[in-house]
């Protein structure tokens, strides 16, 4: 306990020097903006701003980016409560609510108690995170090479098939991950595989357009399709506080939200969404009220929220402890651990615990000033909703296209982005998942290098990956979620035929 206090207030002596103070705000204040505009989302921000951290110290790049990763979050809410429209697949429940509670005069309530929520949901995961954090790197001299490459199998394989959605879809997009990872040169005998003479490829796909491509070209294409006329409504600054009975009855709310939201967060796959849906539904059997939801319930708002910050803070466990992002925005944080020369795993606790402690500690610092900048600041980010968005989508491409040139001054890889960008457009029109894809890109260079480093030590041998109980047990859990994905299927099947012969004999 007290080793973890001595950690954290280094910590904070790190995350507290002027230029690691001016990348916090910087980051929540960008994230802010970003969450607000329909069509961009954190993950295109985090993406855009990845070759503007290049120059920058690690510790002042990582906490910039993630500044932006969790000001997003409630950036989205302004969108849902003002305008019925989610600024993230996280916000689809708050919409629900918000914006039925702002035509009946209380969008303000509704934005105080998002902000607090999230305030208490980020900071309260944030001393779990510590004492998780702690408990895990203790272990990391256990692991090997066999243990990283099953925790990055893990990690690609857990996230695909644990998922939302169609696993199958999920698996062959984190293949298809696969695959781009292996272009280039091998990384053993230093040959070129899979750059079919193309100079360009010699140096492998990096992160930076395929993120830049399936993130943000896809989500703006796509928003141009469906533009919408948005008709905000005015936010006076007196309307913002919500009434003392409102904070009475969201406390319950907010605590079983925060819970929820840190448990799903650190389930790889989960993420911020499931953990929303998950949330409002539990709200929903324990409030007192439940006929006021989907007409506008202030709790199930501040329920949703929390949930919503602390799944962020819970996804970052897996990916600071053990090199396995649990969602796609931590995916793009990973990106930018690598690009800084980080190699993440179980060994960056105990590697690099100036940058980790000073993680930790700016977002302690960062959601504080979320909380003293979402009540004032407010109607102010909602009239940025006026702009129109054909307005905005040229300037978005425009920076999508600058940040891909800016990372390697290359043409080619700005016609990689523009590839990739075209690519993740289908894909979202066929409803395939990005994630898995981004995730593989980013594990693949791991478990690639860490097999054939198991393979070379037990001289082609497989034992190796049975030689120990933690790898034993890292086995049994790929294996699962591999199977999982079709006992789940065999399952709905079963409730299927149930389901018509329970109404024939009801009738």
């Amino acid at each position: 306990m007290f080793e973890s206090l001595g950690l954290l207030a280094d910590g904070f002596a790190t995350a507290a020097t002027p230029g690691n103070l001016l990348a916090v705000f910087v980051g929540v204040l960008l994230g802010q903006v970003i969450g607000a505009l329909p069509g961009i989302g954190p993950s295109l921000g985090m993406a855009l701003l990845l070759p503007v951290s290049f120059g920058m110290e690690p510790v002042t790049a990582i906490v910039m980016l993630s500044g932006i990763m969790y000001g997003a979050m409630y950036g989205g809410t302004l969108t849902s409560v003002l305008i019925n429209v989610p600024g993230e697949s996280s916000g689809v429940m708050t919409t629900i609510e918000g914006y039925k509670l702002a035509r009946q005069g209380k969008a303000g309530s509704a934005l105080s108690v998002a902000a607090v929520g999230s305030f208490i949901g980020g900071t309260c995961s944030i001393f779990v995170l510590i004492a998780a954090a702690l408990a895990i790197s203790e272990a990391a001299l256990l692991f090997g090479p066999p243990e990283m490459f099953l925790l990055a199998a893990l990690g690609i394989i857990a996230t695909a098939a644990l998922g939302s959605g169609s696993a199958t879809k999920a698996l062959l997009m984190a293949v298809f991950g696969v695959m781009l990872a292996l272009i280039g040169t091998d990384p053993i005998v230093g040959t070129e595989r899979l750059t079919f003479g193309m100079l360009g490829l010699v140096d492998g796909i990096d992160f930076l357009p395929v993120a830049i491509g399936v993130f943000g070209i896809a989500e703006v294409l796509v928003s141009l399709e469906r533009l919408v006329h948005l008709d905000p409504m005015r936010l006076p600054l007196r309307d913002m506080w919500p009434k003392w009975a409102d904070w009475v009855s969201c406390r319950m709310a907010i605590i079983r939200g925060s819970t929820i939201g840190f448990i799903l967060g650190v389930l790889p796959g989960a993420g911020p969404t499931a953990s929303t849906f998950i949330a409002y539904a539990v709200e929903k059997k324990y409030s007192k009220q439940p006929e006021k939801f989907g007409n506008g319930a202030l709790d199930a708002v501040a329920s949703v929220e929390s949930a919503n910050n602390a799944a962020v803070t819970g996804s970052m466990v897996p990916m600071l402890t053990l090199g396995i992002p649990g969602s796609g925005l931590t995916a793009v944080l990973l990106a930018a651990f690598t690009l800084q020369g980080i190699r993440p795993g179980p060994l960056l606790m105990t590697d690099q615990p100036e940058l980790i402690w000073g993680l930790i500690a700016s977002m302690f610092i960062g959601n504080l000033m979320l909380l003293v900048m979402n009540l004032p600041l407010a109607p102010l980010f909602a009239s940025m909703l006026r702009i129109p968005y054909a307005l905005m989508a040229p300037g978005i491409l425009l920076f999508c296209l600058i940040g891909a040139f800016g990372a390697t001054l290359n043409l080619f890889t700005v016609g990689l982005t523009v590839f990739f960008g075209v690519l993740g457009y289908f894909m979202i029109k066929a409803d395939l998942p990005r994630a898995p894809l981004i995730l593989a890109l980013v594990l693949t260079p791991i478990m690639e290098s860490s097999l054939r480093q198991s393979l070379i030590l037990s001289q082609g041998s497989l034992k190796i990956f049975l030689h120990h109980p933690l790898t034993v047990i890292l086995v049994a859990v790929v294996i699962a979620c591999l199977v999982w994905p079709i006992v789940r299927l065999l399952l709905d099947r079963r409730a299927g035929r149930r389901g018509p012969r329970a109404l024939d004999e009801a009738a």
